[in-house]
Order: structure tokens, then C-alpha cells, then sequence
């Protein structure tokens, strides 16, 4: 009940304020096309922007958590976009606003997080995305890498004196898996960890590319072989001597460029024998991390579509050519009739497997199932609406350029479309087919 005041309190806040006097995605400024009601006896209305009514099904913390997010999206996040993906920056203080409002770690019960439902989550990722896939990963990194594995694997001491200031933004994290050879092969990593018995220490060495939030991190979640096992490590800036931790930025992206994306560079990086996560021993442990980010991506890759969608189907119903609306094109209102069925058919999809993953009856291959048609269909998405824009499509006002060149890393990250394929086949199939057999081996 305090929870359902606080964001009823939040959304009344929000609407209170000052609306967003210029945007692409203002409903106020942009009037969509007046398309034709089709409403007829015994049916409800057709809502274009929701074709299934998945927002029927939602509960009413759901509700207010959607709104409450989405509120702050479009009004604070929105303004700051253009010019943050022009200049390859990005604003520190949107951790502290967002966990201000109880968006990061919202799933996790206690420790001054929400105890919110998966789809609530997801429904917060899908806000986020709307507006950009660079806040996205940041909000997934936080709360799906870092905070989430700290919940689940750390000792209760890291637990209570880490999660509630991660919860708050005052501290940002970041998930060291990815190496520069070893990407969709995380097993090969090179990575190590070996103890010091003489100080009682743990000694890490290695490097981390393509690390979201790693340039700005104050905790660090690292994982490395200790003993030939991959554990997971919670490393604190504060806490290491110079020298032994760099994390410098990674310059001249053309995608996710409002992200402060890095590499981590350990050297002799001693650590307190709190710092591993007791409850975490071999890949299945990153993996479940992995796994609860995917879910998040499903669920955002579709809200950075449904802005392109929107924006598109704006767009078509107040551009005129050969006199007339370029809605009334049969071409383009099969593009329409695409998107809005992609859409559909995705979110029907995530919600679904976000029930199954709160009722328990989850599996790896649903999470690689939804994440994968997420972002190959917010591809097709994105790219149609692009299309659809003319020569406006690649201008950074409209905003639909910029999703899809986001849309490129989201489609790669957290597992790429191949490797989901492969993940599915091996479960269709029982074979496993990411190594290629000896028979095909030079």
C-alpha cells in the first residue's frame, strides 16, 4: 500500500509538470492521423497502439509503476537525448533521478527496492527504451548485472551495505564478462583470480571490453577463473590502490553513443576475501545474471520499436503527397498493419513470460525465445519506419535513425541472434551445435 502511495504521489507529481513543449513523441504537439473509428456492435475500439489490449492484462501496481515511468521518461529523459547521442554523453545524475522514482532493482524485495512484479520491470525498461537504448542498458546493467547478482549470490553483509545505495543511484555498477577474444565463448576467458594466503587476498588480473557503465562505475562486478571455476568478484574503486583498476571509455561508437561504455583493465587488483561472491561457482551463475537482463532487452527493444512506430504512423497521416496522405498509400498501411503486428505479437509474448517467470515455470530457451524476436522485429521496425520518414528518417529529430543504429548493438548484446538460434536448436533438437563438430574440424 506505501508503494502504490508513493508512485499514485509520483504520477500526480509528474503530471503536475511542465509538459515537453517540443518532441517528435508529444502527443499535444503531434496530433496522430485521425484514422476511422472502427468501433462496430459488440466489438471494442481498435487501439493502434495496442492491438492485443496487453496493457488490459496489467495489475494496478503495473499501471502505476508504467506511468510513473513513462512520466519521467518522456519529460526528463526525452529533452536530454539528441544532444547526449550527438556528443557522446551521458548525465550521471539520471541514476539518482531513476532510483529516486524506485526504477533500479525493482524486483528485488527489501534492501530499498520495490519488490515489483518481472513485467513491472520489463514495463520499466520498455519506458526507458522509448526514449533510448543507451538508458536502457544502463538502467538493465544496474539492475539486472550488478544488483541482481549481488542479491542472489553475495553474502549478506555486501547484500545489506551495497543494494540499498545501488537502489538509490548514489553508486553505479557495471558486469565484467565480455573479454576482447571471448565474447559469445565466455568460458574461454582469460581472466584470473588466484589467493594470496599469506594476506588472505584475492589477486585478479585481465581485461573486460564492450562494459556498459565501466568508465563511471563505483562497484564492479567481475568475473574470473580462480582455480579453473569462474567466480564472481564485487570490486569497489574506492577500495583499490592505483594502478591496479583502469576503465577508460570506449570512443567513436555509432550506436548506443549516449552509453558510457568502457573496458576494465585489472592489474595485481588485490581485493578483501568479502569481495567474492560466496554463492556463485561456474558459468551458470553469469548466466542467470544474462538471463535476467534478456528478459529486460525483450521487453525494451519493443518500447524503442513502438517509438519508431509511432512517430512513423504521425508522420504518414500528416504528410501530403500527390494530394493526398501518405496513410492513404496501400503500401504503407501494410507497412502499418506489420509493425503494429510485431508489436502485438512481442508484448503478448514478454508478458507471458514474465508471468511464467514470477509463477517459476521459466527456462532458458523462452528468455532466448523473446529476447530474439524483440530485437530482430524492432529491427524490421525501426527500419521501415526509417524507410517510411523519406529523407527525414535519417534526421535525429525524428529520432527513428537513432533508435535503429541502437537497435544494431541491442540485436548483438546479451547473447546475438545466432547464438539465441543455436540455444533454441539445441533445445529443439538436443544437440548442441556452438562447437563445430570434429568431422568439420581442419
Amino acid at each position: 500500500m506505501l508503494r502504490r502511495l508513493a508512485l499514485a504521489q509520483t504520477r500526480r507529481a509528474h503530471r503536475a509538470a511542465r509538459p515537453l513543449s517540443a518532441s517528435v513523441s508529444s502527443a499535444e504537439e503531434h496530433a496522430p492521423f485521425d484514422f476511422p473509428p472502427p468501433a462496430k456492435d459488440g466489438f471494442v475500439p481498435f487501439d493502434a497502439s495496442d492491438a492485443l489490449n496487453v496493457g488490459g492484462r496489467l495489475t494496478e501496481d503495473e499501471q502505476l509503476i508504467r506511468e510513473t515511468a513513462r512520466s519521467y521518461c518522456q519529460e526528463q529523459l526525452l529533452p536530454r537525448i539528441v544532444a547526449a547521442n550527438r556528443h557522446e554523453a551521458f548525465d550521471r545524475a539520471i541514476f539518482r533521478e531513476m532510483g529516486a522514482l524506485g526504477l533500479l532493482g525493482a524486483t528485488i524485495d527489501g534492501y530499498g527496492c520495490a519488490g515489483a512484479s518481472s513485467n513491472a520491470y520489463g514495463l520499466i525498461a520498455n519506458e526507458v527504451e522509448k526514449v533510448d537504448s543507451a538508458y536502457r542498458s544502463a538502467l538493465s546493467v544496474q539492475s539486472s548485472l550488478v544488483m541482481h547478482p549481488i542479491h542472489k549470490f553475495g553474502a549478506e553483509e555486501t547484500k545489506a551495505r551495497l543494494l540499498p545505495q545501488l537502489a538509490a543511484g548514489e553508486l553505479v555498477g557495471c558486469f565484467g564478462l565480455t573479454e576482447p577474444d571471448h565474447g559469445s565463448d565466455p568460458d574461454g576467458m582469460k581472466s584470473k583470480a588466484e589467493f594470496d594466503a599469506s594476506t588472505g587476498e584475492y589477486v585478479l588480473n585481465g581485461s573486460k571490453h564492450w562494459i556498459t557503465n565501466a568508465p563511471i562505475a563505483d562497484v564492479l562486478v567481475v568475473w574470473a577463473k580462480l582455480d579453473g571455476d569462474v567466480r564472481g568478484f564485487v570490486l569497489e574503486r574506492s577500495k583499490l590502490a592505483p594502478g591496479m583498476l583502469e576503465t577508460p571509455k570506449i570512443e567513436g561508437k555509432f550506436s548506443l553513443r549516449a552509453s558510457e561504455t568502457g573496458s576494465i583493465f585489472l592489474a595485481d587488483a588485490r581485493v578483501g576475501p568479502d569481495a567474492i561472491l560466496p554463492k556463485a561457482k561456474g558459468l551458470g551463475a553469469p548466466f542467470s545474471c544474462l538471463n535476467s537482463a534478456r528478459f529486460g532487452i525483450a521487453w525494451g527493444a519493443l518500447g524503442a520499436a513502438e517509438a519508431c512506430y509511432d512517430v512513423a504512423r504521425r508522420y504518414v497521416g500528416e504528410r501530403s503527397q500527390f494530394g493526398a496522405p501518405l496513410a492513404a498509400n496501400q503500401l504503407i498501411q501494410k507497412k502499418l498493419a506489420d509493425m503494429a503486428t510485431e508489436l502485438a505479437l512481442g508484448y503478448g509474448a514478454a508478458q507471458r513470460v514474465g508471468e511464467l517467470k514470477d509463477a517459476g515455470q521459466i527456462n532458458p530457451q523462452m528468455l532466448s525465445l523473446v529476447k530474439r524476436n524483440s530485437c530482430g522485429k524492432a529491427l524490421d521496425v525501426a527500419r521501415a519506419a526509417r524507410d517510411m520518414l523519406g529523407g527525414n528518417g535519417i534526421q535525429d529529430e525524428y529520432h527513428v535513425i537513432r533508435h535503429c543504429m541502437n537497435l544494431e548493438a541491442v540485436n548483438t548484446y546479451e547473447g546475438t541472434h545466432d547464438v539465441h538460434a543455436l540455444i533454441l536448436g539445441r533445445g529443439i533438437t538436443g544437440i548442441q551445435a556452438f562447437v563445430p563438430s570434429a568431422a568439420v574440424l581442419p
